[in-house]
C-alpha cells in the first residue's frame, strides 16, 4: 500500500514516527481509510481525513517531503498504469446514473437484497473519498456532483487481475469509473456491486489532513478547489447561488425585462463614486477604466427606445476588502420607463422573496442567530423619521447653518460617538452628508428586518430626480437586511441641465478632497492612507449627458447586491463564502 511503501524511502526523507504523522493526520475522523496488505485480512489500519471549515490550528501537518513522496509514488502508480495499456487520464465514460439517482430509485431495497437483472446493471463515477479494504473483500466510497454511494468490490466478481490493481493502484482522490450491479449489504449501505472499472484521473497528491496544515480561512479561499471536494456543504453554496442568479432572471424576464450587455471597460467611470480600476490601451493609445456600475449605459439603451432592461454583472471597485466587500462584485441593474421608485420596492421583494422560497421553501429564514421575517409587505419609512426614530434628532428643526447643526448634534449623541465618528461627523461637507453619516452610524446596524430607507438628500443622491413634495430630497430608496444594504433604487433623473450640474458639483467635491489630502499633512505614511482614498480621478461622462439630451422617458432604476442576497438566503458571514475564487493578498 501507498503508506507502506513511503516507509521504504531514502533516508535523506526525514522518517515520520507513525503513519498518523506521515499524513499529518489530527485526532477527529471524518473520512475513513484503512489500508490492508493482502495478507493481512484479520486486521486493519485507520487513519482520519478532514478538513475543517474552522480556523482551528492543527497540531501536526503533512511535510513538503512527505507531501512530494506521496507524489512520487503516486507518479510509478501511473507508469504501472500504462504498462498495463490502461490510460490514467481517460477521455470520458458513459455514465447511467448520479449517485444521488441511485439512493432515490433503490430507497426501498431491503438489506442483504441484490438486484442483478439487466435493468438493474448501472454504471457511476466520481472521486473516491474513503476505502477499507479487507482480504478479498474492499469497500470504496464515491461521490459525484449529487452525493456518495459506495462500490462493494470482490476478488471473484472482477476479471483478471483488477481486485489488486484497485487496493495497489488506487488512491483515495482518484477518480474512477465503475459497473455493477445493486446492491443492499447486510448494515443496510446501498452498494453497486462493481464487475469492472476504470481509474479515469489518477490524483497525484492526497487529499491533504486539514488542508495539509492549511486551517485558516484565507488559505482555504486561496485552494477552493480542496475546499469543495473535501467539504460538500462549500459546494452547495455555489449550487444554491447559481439557483438564485436563476430566480432573479426569470423574475425579471417574467415581467417583460430584457437582458442586455453593456461594456465593461469605458472611458470614463461613472454611475457611482468609487475609486475605479485604470488599464491602458495600447492600440488606442489611451487609459480605460473596468467600470464600477453598470448603470450609465443601461440608461442609454432607455434613450434608444427600449423601455425595460436589466444586466446581471460584474462591478469593479478599487476599494478596501472586508467581510462585506470584494473588489469585484456582482449585480442586477434594471430600468423600466414610465415607472417611478415605488414600483421598483415592489420589484425588490418580489425579487427577494421568490429566492427564499427556490432556496428555503418558505420566508422565515436565520441568518446568524438572528430569524428573519420576509412575509411582504416589508417597511417603509423615510430617512429622516429613523433618524428620529433611533437618536431623537428631526433633523427638519436644525437650522440651515451647517456648523450650528453639527454643534447640535455632537451635543446630543457625544457619549454615542467615538474618535472617528466625530472626525466622519465634522468632515461632513453639507446638512444632507450630515444626515447620512448619522443614520450610517446608529441607525443602519439596527436595521435587521426588511427595510425600505426612504427620501435620501440631494447631496449625495446625483442621479435621482428630486422629491415631487419634499425640497433638498430625491425619490430614492434603499433596501437594508440585517444592517446591510442589499439594494438601492431612484426615481431616475432625466432633466439633462440638472444632471449635468450635478455631476459636475460632483466631480468638484471630489476634487476638494484630493486637495486637502495633499495639503493637510507632511507625514507621508498619513498622506498615503488619504491619497489611497480621495487621489483617483473622476471625469464627467460627456456622451452620457449628451444622451440625456435627445430625452430619456419617465424612469425607475435600481441595483440589487447579488453577493449580498446569496450571503443573506445561504447564511453566510463573509462575502468571500459566496464568491467562489475572491481576491486575497498575495501569498507569502
Amino acid at each position: 500500500m501507498e503508506g507502506l511503501k513511503v516507509w521504504r524511502l531514502s533516508s535523506s526523507i526525514a522518517r515520520p514516527s507513525s503513519l498518523r504523522q506521515l499524513f499529518g493526520l489530527g485526532s477527529s475522523s471524518a473520512l475513513v481509510l484503512r489500508c490492508l496488505d493482502g495478507s493481512a485480512a484479520a486486521a486493519s489500519t485507520t487513519t482520519n481525513l478532514r478538513v475543517p471549515t474552522g480556523n482551528r490550528r492543527s497540531s501536526t501537518s503533512t511535510s513538503t517531503s512527505d507531501r512530494e513522496a506521496v507524489r512520487s509514488i503516486r507518479l510509478k502508480k501511473v507508469e504501472q498504469l500504462r504498462s498495463k495499456g490502461l490510460d490514467p487520464y481517460a477521455y470520458k465514460w458513459d455514465r447511467t446514473h448520479s449517485a444521488s439517482e441511485l439512493q432515490e430509485i433503490y430507497k426501498n431495497l431491503e438489506s442483504g437484497e441484490e438486484l442483478d437483472g439487466e435493468s438493474d446493471h448501472v454504471s457511476i463515477a466520481g472521486r473516491i473519498v474513503a476505502r477499507r479494504a479487507f482480504g478479498k473483500l474492499a469497500f470504496l466510497t464515491l461521490r459525484d456532483h449529487s452525493g456518495t454511494i459506495q462500490l462493494y468490490c470482490e476478488k471473484e466478481k472482477l476479471l483478471n487481475d483488477q481486485f489488486e490493481q484497485l487496493k495497489t493502484l488506487v488512491d483515495i482522490g482518484d477518480i474512477l469509473g465503475a459497473s455493477g450491479s445493486i446492491k443492499r449489504t447486510e448494515k443496510g449501505e446501498l452498494s453497486v456491486k462493481v464487475d469492472s472499472f476504470a481509474v479515469l484521473t489518477k490524483s497525484l497528491l492526497p487529499l491533504p489532513d486539514k488542508f495539509h496544515g492549511l486551517t485558516d480561512i484565507d488559505k482555504r479561499y486561496r485552494q477552493r478547489y480542496i475546499d469543495m471536494i473535501a467539504n460538500p456543504e462549500v459546494a452547495d453554496i455555489f449550487r444554491k447561488r447559481a439557483k438564485i442568479v436563476r430566480e432573479i432572471r426569470n423574475t425579471v424576464e417574467s415581467q417583460g425585462f430584457v437582458e442586455v450587455e453593456t461594456p465593461v471597460l469605458q472611458g470614463a467611470a461613472g454611475g457611482a463614486e468609487a475609486r475605479p480600476f485604470v488599464t491602458y490601451h495600447n492600440s488606442l493609445g489611451r487609459d480605460l477604466y473596468l467600470r464600477i456600475a453598470t448603470e450609465l449605459h443601461l440608461k442609454r439603451m432607455l434613450v434608444g427606445g427600449f423601455e425595460k432592461v436589466y444586466e446581471i454583472g460584474r462591478i469593479f471597485r478599487n476599494e478596501g476588502i472586508s467581510t462585506r466587500h470584494n473588489p469585484e462584485f456582482t449585480t442586477i441593474e434594471m430600468y423600466e420607463a414610465y415607472s417611478d421608485y415605488q414600483s421598483m420596492m415592489d420589484m425588490a421583494e418580489e425579487i427577494v422573496t421568490r429566492c427564499a422560497l427556490a432556496v428555503h421553501g418558505k420566508l422565515a429564514i436565520d441568518y446568524q442567530g438572528v430569524e428573519i421575517n420576509l412575509e411582504q409587505p416589508w417597511r417603509r419609512e423615510t430617512m429622516h423619521n429613523l433618524v428620529k426614530e433611533v437618536t431623537g434628532i428631526d433633523f427638519t428643526e436644525l437650522q440651515n447653518d451647517l456648523k450650528v447643526a453639527k454643534d447640535a448634534i455632537v451635543k446630543a449623541l457625544g457619549d454615542g460617538l467615538d474618535s472617528k465618528d466625530k472626525f466622519s461627523i465634522e468632515a461632513c461637507p453639507s446638512l444632507g452628508h450630515l444626515l447620512n453619516e448619522v443614520f450610517e452610524i446608529f441607525v443602519e446596524p439596527k436595521l435587521l428586518q426588511p427595510t425600505f430607507v426612504l427620501d435620501y438628500p440631494m447631496e449625495i443622491s446625483p442621479l435621482a430626480k428630486p422629491h415631487r413634495r419634499h425640497a433638498g430630497l430625491t425619490e430614492r430608496f434603499e433596501l437594508f437586511i440585517c444592517g446591510r444594504e442589499l439594494a438601492n433604487a431612484f426615481s431616475e433623473l432625466t432633466d439633462p441641465l440638472d444632471q449635468r450640474a450635478r455631476l459636475e458639483e460632483q466631480i468638484r467635491q471630489h476634487n476638494k478632497k484630493r486637495a486637502e489630502a495633499v495639503s493637510v499633512t507632511d507625514d507621508a505614511d498619513e498622506k498615503n492612507n488619504k491619497d489611497e482614498d480621495s487621489m483617483y480621478e473622476v471625469t464627467l461622462d460627456d456622451d452620457f449627458l449628451t444622451a440625456l439630451e435627445y430625452g430619456m422617458p419617465p424612469a425607475s432604476g435600481m441595483g440589487l447586491g447579488i453577493d449580498r442576497l446569496v450571503m443573506l438566503l445561504t447564511d453566510s458571514a463573509s462575502i468571500r463564502d459566496v464568491i467562489a475564487f475572491p481576491v486575497l493578498k498575495i501569498s507569502q
